[in-house]
């Protein structure tokens, strides 16, 4: 397997898959800062119930890319918690995915920054555990590609 910088790979504005006890999975962005996942969420979404009743998540983050036969995957796990917003982190998380210009965003999104009206929180998972693993392999220029 060959080695691959996870701080760079999980940089990227990937999608990730958070699943809870009951179980529960569901996908999500993210920030990666201080090796620390920042899940923004709030009153919409079951997500801070499930944390608070049970603080344990896993997470993961995969590619799998047939066409470069690209495939990497960063899994993570330990407990969580729900935390006070910070608009400058939020802000971070949303421009990478967004891009920098707010005006250009869907409103909703906007509306997340403005923590006293959204009830905004961060789901804040500082991994006991994080694996990563590069499964990449060649393409053979020659073979025709699968069928999807």
């Amino acid at each position: 397997m060959t080695p691959f910088d996870v701080d760079e790979y999980l940089a990227q504005p990937l999608t990730a898959r958070v699943a809870t006890d009951g179980p529960t999975v569901r996908p999500t962005w993210y920030l990666w800062e201080d090796h620390t996942f920042w899940i923004l969420s709030g009153q919409w979404s079951h997500l801070p119930a499930h944390v608070r009743a049970s603080p344990r998540l896993a997470l993961t983050v995969d590619v799998c890319d047939l066409a470069t036969g690209l495939v990497r995957q960063v899994v993570a796990s330990g407990p969580a918690a729900v935390v006070a917003f910070d608009v400058p982190r939020g802000r971070r998380k949303l421009v990478r995915y967004l891009g920098p210009d707010e005006q250009r965003w869907d409103p909703r999104f906007r509306a997340y920054l403005n923590e006293a009206e959204r009830g905004t929180v961060w789901v804040r998972l500082t991994p006991e555990t994080l694996r990563a693993k590069d499964l990449s392999y060649e393409v053979n220029a020659a073979a025709e590609p699968p069928a999807v």
